[in-house]
């Protein structure tokens, strides 16, 4: 099973995919989408559409993996997010990719053991959970990649 993870961000969008096979995960990409030349919310939603329905196309995965909108003390924050995210489920459902959703602190405990971990705590064991010689590229990246093993875990 091919499962994609997807760390909603207008600026940085993280996209991670693995392969589930037998309880084995193992790594076969990972990318950061970034919107920054971009000036519009509407021009960088439609570059994050475009780029990652290619990347579904490319890879095929069965199920797309996002994080659950959590609550904010920025409101302009959490609603560019929900903005982005309705982007990623978009895209995902009309390529027919099942949407699967987990919080923020069910990756981190998935992964880390910790709810509470830091960005490079997730990214360090993402790195040795999918046994990469490097580091994800970005800390986006491996977010996007927690999502996915998160969910690899729980099938």
């Amino acid at each position: 099973m091919i499962v994609m993870g997807v760390d909603p961000g207008l600026s940085v969008t993280g996209v991670g995919i693995i392969q589930v096979y037998k309880k084995q995960l193992s790594y076969i990409d990972a990318f950061a989408i970034r919107t920054g030349k971009l000036k519009k919310l509407e021009e960088r939603l439609n570059y994050i559409y475009v780029q990652l329905s290619q990347l579904i196309d490319k890879y095929q995965p069965e199920k797309c993996v996002v994080e659950e909108i959590f609550y904010s003390k920025n409101v302009k924050t959490a609603i560019t997010m929900g903005h982005t995210r309705g982007v990623i489920l978009l895209a995902g459902t009309q390529k027919d990719v099942e949407i699967v959703s987990y919080t923020p602190r069910e990756v981190k405990m998935s992964t880390v053991g910790n709810g509470a971990a830091t960005k490079n705590q997730v990214q360090f064991m993402v790195q040795r959970i999918l046994k990469m010689k490097d580091k994800p590229s970005s800390l986006d990246a491996s977010d996007a990649l927690a999502l996915a093993i998160c969910h690899a875990q729980r099938l």
